[in-house]
C-alpha cells in the first residue's frame, strides 16, 4: 500500500494523508492474509466502521469480513448466501450502471464499490469459496448451492466488468480457469459460467488449451442446443489465431521469420483438431447454424425469457435491435389489421419475445457461423468441407435466407473490419458479415462451391457448355445432387439479387462482392463466368465503379477484383464491358479509378493483360478479332508504353520490407507482365525500358536493386507454399514451373545475361548482395 500514501484518493476527494495512508495500510496488513481475511486479528469494529464512513466503502470491508469467517469449510454455507446476496446487490447496480454508461473507459474511482471489493480480498476470497470443493482431501466432496454458486459468479462478473485488472487477474490463474469448465456441467450454472469465461479469455495473453479441459468431449456432448450455441462463444476464443491487427497489414517478412520459428501448430490450430475429435460436433453446429428460430427451444413466459436472456442484453445495441424488431412488428400489424381491439393486445409484452426470439438466434448464429468459418480456414479445410456438404449447411442456410439472414434491408455505413477485427456493429450486420464470410471461405477454390446452386442452376452450367463446346468442369460433373440447394433459387442467386439491390457503397458490397468473386476464383471457368454475365453483374460493377461515384477504397477494390474474375479469358465479357463503355468520357472515368490506386486495381490489370496475351494466340476465331479491333480495354493495354508504365509503378510502390498479403499481388502483376514479354522473346526490351525509366527519374540503380530483392523474396515466399503456389499458376493458366523459372532467369548473376536484371544495373549502383532483412 505504500503506493497509495500521498497519492490522489478515490475515497475521501483529495490527496491521502500519511496518517490515513497508514491506517488503511494497517487494515490491510491486519485483516487481508494471502486470499481473505485473517480469522486471528480483527480491528476493533467502531475503528472499522469510522473509516468505513469517512472513506465511503459502503460496508463493503465489513460484509467481507462476515464472509470470511462464515465460509470456513465446516459451516453453514447459508449464512454465506445470506451475506454475499448483500454484496451481489450493491455490485450489481454498479455493473448496471457501467452497462448503461455504453461500457466507457472508466478509473477505479468511477467504481468505488467494486475496487474496494477487490482492495480487501473480495475477489480471491469468492475463488476460494468456489474451488473449495475441489481442494479438500476428503472422499466425498461437498457440494455447494446451485444458487450460492451463481451468485459468487455473478459478483465475479460483475467485477471483471467494472474493473478490468480483476479480470486479468482472473485470466492468470489457469487452475481457475479450467475448474470454471467443470462447471458447466449443471445446467443451472452453465450460463453464468460461460459469460464469465468468455470474459476471462478474451483478455488471457496465452490461448487456452482445450485438451486440458477435463472430459471435454463428454462435456460437449451432454449440452443442449442453447448450451452449445452460447460454448461457440467460448470457442471463437480458443479456434482463431490471437489478434495482433489487421492481417493483411502485417508484413510478409515478419510473418515468414514467425513461422520458421513456429514451425509446430499454433495453439489455435491444436483447438481446432481437438474439437474436430468430438463426435457429432460439426453436425450439430450445423443444425444450430441452419434451426429455424420457430425451432428454437424458447421459455414459456416473457419473464422466463427475460432470466434466461439477460446475459446477452449487455450491449445497448442489442436493446436498440430489440426495440427496433418489436416497433417494426407493430407497425407491420397494424398495416395487415384494422380491428383496433386486436392492436390494442398487440403490447410490447407480447411483441418483445419474439422479437428478443429472433435477436438471441442471429446472435447464436454469429458465434455458430464464425466458428465454422474458422475450421474451413484451417489445417483441416477438406475434413471440414467434407461434413459440411454431408450435413447440408449450404442447403440450410439457403432456406434461411429471405426470412432471417437477409429478411429485411440493414443500412451499414460501418468501416469494413478485417476478419479478426472486434466488431461493434449490430447484432444483424454482424449476422450479415459473418454469413458473407463463411461463403467465401466456402467456395474459395473449392470444388464444393457448386453447393451454392440448385439442380435447374447447375443445368444451366452443364448447357452454356454445351452451346460453347467445352467439356464441363469436373468438380461440377462430380457435384452430389442431393446435398445442393432447394427451391427456386441457390444461395447464389440469391446472394446476387440482394447484392445488385445495395448501395454501390455499402460495406456489406464488399463482403458480398467478395463471396461472389470466391465462387470464380481457381480454374477459370467460363460457364460459371457466363452464368453471372447473364445475370448481368458486369453491367452492375461498372456502374458502381464508374457512375456511382463510390469513394470507398476497399469496396472499390473487392469490385476491381470481382470483375477481374469476371472477364478473364472470356471473349464475351470483354464484348459487354466495351457496349456499356461506350463513349471516351465513360472509359476515361473507368481508368481513372484503375489509376488512382494501382494495389487496389491491378489484379484487374493482370486479368486483362493475360486475357490480351490469349486472345492474340485466337486470330483464327472472328469474333475475337472483332472484339481486339473493337475494344478499348484491350487497345489500350496492347500498346507496349501503357504495359510499361504499369510496370514501373507496380515496382516502384513495393518493397520487401512494406510487402504484406494485400500488395504482393503487385509484385506478382509484374511478373506476369515480364513472363508474358520472355515468352516473345522481349523481356529484354522491358528490363532496358525500366532502366531507362530509373536513370530518367535521375535514380540509377533504385527500381532494378529494389525488383531484384523483391524476387529473392518471392523465391523464398513462394517455393514453400504448395497451396499459394497452386492459386498463382490456376489463376494466371501459367505453370509454376514458367514463374520459377522466370524468376531464376532475372535473379542470373551472369552480367552478360541480357534477361538477368543485374546486367542492367551500372557497377556503382550494384547493391544486390544485402540480406533480405536489411533491405
Amino acid at each position: 500500500m505504500a503506493t497509495l500514501l500521498g497519492s490522489e484518493s478515490p475515497w475521501t476527494g483529495g490527496k491521502r494523508s500519511v496518517r490515513n495512508g497508514n491506517i488503511i495500510a494497517k487494515i490491510r496488513h491486519s485483516q487481508i492474509v494471502g486470499r481473505g481475511f485473517s480469522r486471528g486479528t480483527q480491528l476493533p469494529e467502531a475503528l472499522l466502521q469510522d473509516r468505513d464512513k469517512q472513506a465511503k466503502w459502503h460496508s463493503i470491508p465489513e460484509l467481507l469480513q462476515k464472509l470470511h469467517e462464515s465460509s470456513h469449510p465446516n459451516s453453514d454455507l447459508s449464512h454465506t448466501h445470506s451475506v454475499l446476496k448483500e454484496l451481489s446487490s450493491l455490485l450489481s447496480m454498479e455493473a448496471m450502471s457501467f452497462v448503461t454508461e455504453d461500457r466507457k473507459s472508466a478509473q477505479e474511482s468511477t467504481f468505488p464499490i467494486t475496487y474496494t471489493f477487490d482492495l480487501f480480498g473480495g475477489v480471491d476470497l469468492l475463488v476460494e469459496i468456489l474451488m473449495r470443493p475441489t481442494l479438500t482431501m476428503q472422499k466425498k466432496k461437498p457440494k455447494m448451492n446451485d444458487d450460492l454458486v451463481n451468485d459468487c459468479l455473478s459478483v465475479l462478473y460483475n467485477c471483471c466488468i467494472c474493473t478490468e485488472g480483476v479480470t486479468k487477474s482472473l485470466a492468470a490463474r489457469d487452475d481457475f480457469v479450467l475448474f470454471l469448465f467443470t462447471l458447466m456441467t449443471n445446467k443451472k450454472t452453465f450460463l453464468q459460467t460461460a459469460t464469465l469465461i468468455e470474459d476471462i479469455l478474451g483478455v488471457k495473453k496465452a490461448m487456452i488449451q482445450l485438451e486440458g479441459v477435463a472430459n471435454l468431449s463428454g462435456l460437449v456432448q451432454s449440452f443442449d442446443q442453447q448450451q452449445l450455441a452460447n460454448f461457440c462463444r467460448i470457442l471463437s476464443v480458443t479456434v482463431s489465431e490471437p489478434d495482433v491487427g489487421n492481417d493483411d497489414k502485417h508484413t510478409l517478412l515478419a510473418k515468414n521469420a514467425q513461422q520458421k520459428q513456429d514451425s509446430s501448430l499454433s495453439r489455435a490450430e491444436v483447438n481446432q483438431v481437438t474439437l474436430l475429435n468430438i463426435p457429432g460436433f460439426i453436425e450439430r453446429l450445423c443444425k444450430l447454424a441452419t434451426r429455424k428460430v420457430s425451432e428454437a427451444t424458447g421459455a414459456s413466459n416473457f419473464l422466463q425469457e427475460l432470466e434466461d436472456w439477460y446475459t446477452w442484453l449487455d450491449n445497448a445495441l442489442v436493446l436498440d435491435a430489440l426495440m427496433q424488431m418489436a416497433t417494426e412488428e407493430a407497425e407491420h400489424t397494424s398495416t395487415e389489421s384494422s380491428n383496433e381491439s386486436s392492436l390494442a393486445t398487440s403490447t410490447l409484452r407480447h411483441r418483445l419475445p419474439q422479437s428478443m426470439k429472433i435477436v438471441h438466434e442471429i446472435m447464436y448464429k454469429v458465434e455458430v457461423l464464425y466458428v465454422l468459418c474458422v475450421l474451413l480456414m484451417g489445417s483441416h479445410r477438406n475434413q471440414v468441407h467434407k461434413m459440411l456438404a454431408e450435413f447440408r449447411l449450404i442447403p440450410g442456410l439457403n432456406n434461411l435466407f429471405d426470412k432471417l439472414i437477409w429478411r429485411k434491408y440493414t443500412s451499414s455505413n460501418h468501416v469494413v473490419h478485417g476478419q479478426n477485427e472486434n466488431c461493434d456493429c449490430s447484432p444483424e450486420i454482424s449476422f450479415k458479415i459473418q454469413f458473407l464470410r463463411l461463403i467465401q471461405s466456402f467456395s474459395d477454390h473449392h470444388e464444393n462451391k457448386y453447393l451454392l446452386l440448385n439442380s435447374q442452376e447447375l443445368n444451366e452450367l452443364s448447357a452454356i457448355s454445351l452451346k460453347a463446346n467445352i467439356p464441363e468442369v469436373e468438380a461440377l460433373v462430380n457435384t452430389d445432387r442431393s446435398l445442393v440447394c432447394d427451391g427456386k433459387k441457390g444461395l447464389l442467386t440469391r446472394l446476387l439479387t440482394v447484392m445488385k439491390k445495395e448501395p454501390p457503397d455499402s460495406s456489406f458490397r464488399f463482403w458480398q462482392a467478395r463471396a461472389v468473386e470466391s465462387f470464380l476464383r481457381g480454374v477459370t471457368s467460363y460457364a460459371d463466368q457466363m452464368f453471372l454475365l447473364k445475370r448481368g453483374l458486369l453491367e452492375n460493377m461498372l456502374f458502381c465503379i464508374i457512375d456511382s461515384g463510390c469513394k470507398s477504397k476497399d469496396v472499390l477494390q473487392s469490385y476491381f477484383d470481382l470483375l477481374g474474375e469476371l472477364m478473364k479469358f472470356n471473349i464475351d465479357a470483354f464484348k459487354r464491358f466495351n457496349m456499356y463503355v461506350s463513349t471516351d468520357n465513360k472509359f476515361q472515368t473507368f481508368m481513372t479509378q484503375i489509376n488512382s490506386s494501382l494495389v487496389d486495381s491491378n489484379m484487374l490489370v493482370r486479368c486483362i493483360i493475360l486475357s490480351l496475351d490469349r486472345f492474340e494466340t485466337q486470330t483464327e476465331d472472328s469474333k475475337v478479332v472483332e472484339v481486339l479491333s473493337e475494344c478499348c480495354l484491350l487497345s489500350y493495354l496492347a500498346r507496349v508504353e501503357n504495359r510499361l508504365s504499369f510496370l514501373f509503378r507496380l515496382v516502384n510502390i513495393i518493397n520487401v520490407q512494406t510487402l504484406t498479403q494485400e500488395n504482393v499481388s503487385c509484385l506478382n502483376t509484374s511478373l506476369v507482365v515480364l513472363m508474358l514479354a520472355r515468352r516473345r522473346g522481349k523481356l529484354p526490351f522491358y528490363l532496358k525500358a525500366l532502366r531507362e525509366k530509373e536513370h530518367a527519374e535521375k535514380y540509377p540503380g533504385c527500381l532494378l536493386n529494389n525488383f531484384h530483392n523483391l524476387l529473392r523474396f518471392w523465391q523464398r515466399h513462394y517455393l514453400n507454399r504448395d497451396k499459394d503456389s497452386t492459386c498463382l499458376e490456376n489463376s494466371s493458366c501459367i505453370p509454376f514451373s514458367y514463374w520459377n523459372e522466370t524468376v531464376s532467369v532475372l535473379l542470373g548473376s551472369d552480367r552478360t545475361s541480357l534477361c538477368a536484371i543485374a546486367s542492367y544495373i551500372d557497377e556503382p549502383f550494384m547493391d544486390l548482395d544485402r540480406d533480405l532483412l536489411e533491405c
